[in-house]
């Protein structure tokens, strides 16, 4: 990778993954693009940045030709409860949008990284220990984007010689940018409200397993991965990737153990307990590790731990 388009560069992953970028591999080679242009004063104004629409593939074209780009980390998507709420600009943008890159990228030789997640997988899916290739058949819009996505890129590889690679991620865990409306989300609000109040309102049942990562692994799965040795990938795309899996009771038993007096009642969302019920307790990771050396650095214990200081940091509170 030399010059590197991130698309969706405001996004919760994508904030982080562009400041990353630019430190590994140069602030001017990592090009920031979304609809809008980054706040004044932000980490992402730093460096290049470029407005375009991934649904108008000649603003994508430009961005690529202009900047000299070989690598695109195509990050734009709506996540699953807001999806559900518009279907329409859902497929429009996880769709219309993925193929307008692939295109670009067939015609400009660039590699492709694009995240897929577990929300590619649905009802008559095994739930626990999910294989890496199994039955996906998703009841929501964002899972249908996902699937679609994943078979996309693996026919763009297969038709085309596209360097597509991918990911699987499961619920994404950060101090630093505000998921926007994910039904994991509860994950990260649960460490503000329990700063913040000592209680937290939580929108998922007790016993809804699903898979989590702390956004420090997320970053380095992607970056590894588009690093990898080509001839060692055998999945190429949509490669299951998990550190940890637990329900609100387990997440809020670890926080109670710094945080004794902290209080979680209910208040399901119907909407987001229906589409967690169709996605895995856990998934097998195991392709990942093997292929290109997968190996997350934090499980619960620390990604709590880090989670309480560093959003007490931020809030300046003090949570002990």
């Amino acid at each position: 990778m030399k010059n590197i388009l991130i698309i969706g560069a405001q996004g919760q992953i994508g904030s982080e993954l562009t400041c990353k970028l630019r430190k590994k591999y140069g602030v001017d080679n990592v090009v920031s693009g979304d609809l809008y242009p980054p706040p004044r004063g932000s980490k992402l104004a730093d460096g290049p940045n470029e407005v375009l629409d991934i649904t108008v593939a000649g603003t994508i074209y430009q961005v690529v030709k202009d900047h000299k780009i070989d690598t695109i980390y195509n990050l734009a998507a709506l996540l699953s409860a807001v999806a559900e709420q518009r279907p329409q600009d859902a497929w429009n943008v996880g769709v219309n949008g993925m193929y307008n890159v692939l295109e670009v990228a067939r015609e400009t030789k660039c590699a492709v990284f694009t995240p897929s997640s577990i929300g590619s997988f649905g009802p008559t899916t095994p739930m626990d220990n999910t294989p890496q290739d199994t039955i996906q058949r998703p009841t929501t819009i964002y899972g249908v984007t996902k699937v679609t996505g994943e078979l996309l890129c693996d026919y763009y590889y297969k038709r085309f010689g596209v360097d597509t690679r991918g990911l699987r991620y499961p619920g994404i865990i950060s101090y630093v940018t505000l998921p926007g409306g994910g039904t994991t989300d509860y994950a990260v609000e649960i460490f503000y409200e329990a700063i913040k109040h000592r209680k937290f309102v939580c929108p998922l049942p007790k016993g809804a397993f699903l898979d989590m990562m702390y956004m420090a692994d997320a970053l380095d799965a992607a970056i590894d991965l588009m690093e990898a040795d080509p001839a060692k990938l055998k999945h190429r795309n949509s490669f299951n990737v998990t550190a940890m899996s637990f329900d609100p009771e387990i997440l809020a038993n670890e926080i109670k153990k710094h945080m004794p007096d902290f209080e979680m009642t209910y208040d399901v969302d119907p909407v987001k307990e229906a589409i967690a019920a169709t996605w895995p307790n856990s998934m097998d990771d195991s392709a990942a590790r093997e292929e290109w050396g997968w190996n997350p650095k934090f499980e619960l214990p620390e990604m709590t731990a880090d989670m309480l200081e560093k959003v007490s940091e931020k809030l300046g509170i003090a949570y002990k």
